[in-house]
């Protein structure tokens, strides 16, 4: 059983997402038009994201908001 919380699972998911697509962190906040310290913090698993900025993040990097919450290791 994976014991990883959301937080934990979306912020794995975004920095996977984020460096396959090259991009550095300031480069995704600057797409989607919100603070690089917030992205990084979301990444570190400071902060919990809403779900518009879940969408925001996911729309930018060409995904679904729901491919930042899906658990990988899941069946």
């Amino acid at each position: 059983m994976n014991t990883q919380s959301i937080r934990d699972i979306f912020a794995e998911n975004l920095k996977k997402a984020r460096r396959a697509k090259g991009w550095s962190q300031e480069e995704l906040a600057h797409q989607a038009d919100i603070d690089r310290t917030y992205v990084s913090a979301l990444e570190r698993r400071v902060y919990s994201a809403s779900i518009d900025v879940v969408d925001r993040l996911a729309q930018v990097l060409g995904l679904k908001a729901s491919d930042l919450l899906r658990d990988k290791d899941y069946p």
